[in-house]
């Protein structure tokens, strides 16, 4: 009641109300005053809107705009039912009886970067001591994350509307997981890929076991290359290089073995092709072979057959030869057997005609007389006589 007093008095201008000419100065301590007439009516007016415009203000008007990035939980202070709006759009509702509560539900980034605390989204950086005792740290490392538009109504009791589920829940937990995740590895298996991604999804799955129950998943955990000390920087360079050339030499082996591999193909491909040649040309020269001994053959037939009939021919030519010759013999022995039996008939007739025959050819020659020293008889004469006719004589 003092409060609305004195704001009434305020609203009261000074000097009222006004003097009345020989009136005197005013005495006595400063009292309310009268109101001018109509003030009072303004005054419930201006308060009215005033109070409409702080409703509609605080959504508290009854009309309120639901973005495509957010979701809303309209709340029945009656029944206590909760309806959960996930249409974007105006929405309705009777002020003082409903109330509807606006959550974002766009996608939302937690980032651990640099040595100090920016805002609850915005903290510094994450540092892990491996197993082995070294340290490792992340420049920069975002997890995204968002609201679960189902658990809309669970995140309001729990968090409150609007933007108040952003502010705790995600810190207070994912430095403590992180750690412990990249903590289980060492130095040297943080640096390699494969290991990196697996802790990095082990936390995710161990966020979002603790974040659901908070109507909060966690979409990704993007975790660059983990940063070390300059020396341990300077060994895991160097290590890196050794493996790279390692690595390199082994595709140069493999491009070796294969080149190798290449070789070999192609001394046996071009060795099966003069294979292939020689076996052709074998193949062709015992063609050829195969085809001269065929034509020796059928030479040497035609050959057999040919001195096969050539001989039949003169064996028969033969045959009829000694059968001429045969038949000769035969008249010839024939003509002897006459001549036999003539002979027997006039031996001696004929054997002084042949006599006379070999005399008539003896030539004598005369020559002056002398004394032969060695006188030849006449009865000698006859050792002159030839043989056959010797014999023939002599067959007498």
């Amino acid at each position: 009641m003092s409060e609305e007093n004195d704001d009434d008095r305020s609203a009261v201008p000074d000097g009222w109300p006004p003097r009345r000419v020989g009136d005197g100065p005013r005495r006595g301590p400063r009292g309310v005053g009268k109101l001018p007439p109509g003030a009072l009516p303004a005054i419930v007016i201006a308060f009215v809107v005033i109070l409409g415009l702080g409703v509609f203000i605080t959504g508290r008007g009854g009309i309120v705009d639901v973005k495509d990035t957010e979701v809303a939980v309209k709340v029945n202070y009656l029944t206590g039912k909760r309806t959960l709006i996930v249409q974007p759009g105006y929405q309705v509702f009777i002020p003082w009886f409903n109330q509807m509560y606006v959550l974002d539900n766009s996608p939302n980034e937690f980032v651990m970067e640099g040595q100090r605390d920016k805002s609850y989204n915005h903290v510094r950086e994450l540092k892990v001591r491996a197993n082995d005792g070294s340290t490792f740290w992340f420049e920069k490392l975002t997890i995204q994350y968002q609201l679960i538009p189902s658990m809309a109504a669970e995140v309001l009791d729990d968090s409150g509307y609007r933007d108040a589920f952003k502010r705790n829940w995600i810190r207070a937990s994912a430095r403590s997981i992180l750690r412990d995740e990249f903590g289980k590895l060492s130095a040297e298996t943080v640096a390699d890929t494969t290991k990196h991604k697996l802790a990095t999804d082990a936390a995710a799955i161990r966020l979002n076991g603790i974040l659901a129950d908070h109507g909060i998943e966690i979409k990704q955990i993007l975790t660059p290359k983990p940063k070390f000390d300059p020396a341990y920087e300077k060994a895991i360079e160097d290590r890196k290089v050794a493996d790279q050339e390692v690595e390199r030499l082994k595709t140069q082996l493999e491009q070796l073995g294969q080149e190798r591999e290449r070789l070999i193909a192609e001394v046996e491909r071009e060795k099966a092709t003069e294979y292939e040649m020689l076996l052709g040309d074998l193949e062709s020269t015992r063609l050829r072979a195969e085809k001269a001994q065929i034509e020796k053959e059928k030479s040497a037939d035609a050959y057999r057959i040919t001195e096969r009939n050539a001989g039949v021919a003169e064996e028969r030519a033969l045959v009829q030869q000694a059968l001429a010759l045969e038949a000769q013999a035969r008249k010839e022995a024939e003509g002897l057997l006459a001549r036999v039996r003539a002979l027997e008939e006039r031996g001696t007739i004929l054997v002084r005609e042949k006599l006379a025959q070999l005399y008539s050819s003896i030539v004598f020659e005369v020559v002056p007389y002398r004394r032969d020293p060695a006188p030849i008889r006449i009865e000698h004469m006859g050792a002159l006589v030839p043989t056959g006719a010797t014999r023939e004589g002599g067959g007498q």
